[in-house]
Order: C-alpha cells, then sequence, then structure tokens
C-alpha cells in the first residue's frame, strides 16, 4: 500500500473541523442553556471568596437545580458580590443561607442554598445574609499537614523528655 499524502492532509483536515465543531456546539449548548433560564429573578449574596466559581455555574436547593450563578464584581471591601438568578418556581425563604461546595474533590464549584425557617421568600433584588465562601482544597490539604507534623514534634519532644 503506497503512502497517499494528499488523502492522509485530507483525512486530517477533516478530523479537525470535526473536533471544532464539535467543541463550538458543546460550548454553544452550554452557553444556551444557561441563557434559556426564562423566568428567573436575579438574588445577590456577598462571599469572601468564590474560588473556581464561574457565570452559569448551577445553585442548588434540596440537590436539585433551582439556578444559576451570574455576574460577579468586588464590592468596595474587596468581596465578591455574586448575582443568583433563581428559577420563578422556588420559592426561598428570606433568611436562607447560600454557601458554596465542590462536587468532589477537585470537581467544578456550585452554590448551595439552605433554606430558612421564615414564611416570606425572597424576590427580585434580595440580598441573601447568611453566607459561606468557597473552601480552597490546597489550603485544607496545608493545614491538615501541618497539624500532623505539629502532632509528631510534640511527640517527639515527649519522647526525648522522658529518656
Amino acid at each position: 500500500m503506497q503512502p497517499n499524502p494528499t488523502r492522509d492532509m485530507f483525512v486530517g483536515a477533516t478530523t479537525l473541523l470535526a473536533l471544532a465543531g464539535l467543541v463550538a456546539f458543546s460550548y454553544a449548548g452550554n452557553k444556551l442553556s444557561t441563557e434559556a433560564s426564562v423566568g428567573t429573578y436575579p438574588v445577590v449574596a456577598t462571599f469572601n471568596r468564590v474560588d473556581g466559581l464561574f457565570e452559569g455555574d448551577a445553585v442548588r436547593l434540596g440537590g436539585i437545580r433551582v439556578g444559576t450563578v451570574g455576574a460577579q464584581v468586588l464590592d468596595a471591601d474587596f468581596r465578591a458580590v455574586v448575582t443568583l438568578n433563581l428559577d420563578s418556581a422556588s420559592q426561598v425563604p428570606v433568611d436562607s443561607a447560600a454557601a458554596i461546595h465542590t462536587d468532589g474533590l477537585f470537581g467544578s464549584k456550585f452554590v448551595v442554598l439552605e433554606p430558612g425557617i421564615e414564611e416570606a421568600v425572597l424576590k427580585a433584588g434580595d440580598r441573601l445574609q447568611y453566607t459561606q465562601g468557597a473552601v480552597v482544597v490546597s489550603e485544607l490539604l496545608d493545614l491538615i499537614i501541618d497539624e500532623g507534623r505539629a502532632r509528631i514534634g510534640a511527640a517527639n519532644k515527649t519522647q526525648k523528655g522522658n529518656n
């Protein structure tokens, strides 16, 4: 079988075009799904940090998606002010809390709403008073490692003192 450079270039170009089309389709589909949230109302939550949270990420209540993350800006105190676009069908109490969670150890971030007990519900433009920012996994691991080293050091000092 003789090598055919023209055919090889055609197959390679076709493969690249197909791959580029799949990437574009995937991106456009994600963008459409976040923009297609007709019947939403915005509420605002302020977090100390939102590392890894992006526009279009899920907002969940009881494990069910009830909205998406909207715009993110910094306030005068350099805290992240995040707009949450909640589905109009979701009735979230005004004293609810918002926390940023991670899907798995290194997965994507999403906002979890913990419902409060008030009868009144959030309306467009309301602000969530109770928030918990994102936990950075590497900082958490560093804290655990440092704590372990401190305990090992204290145990070694105790052993040397007994000898």
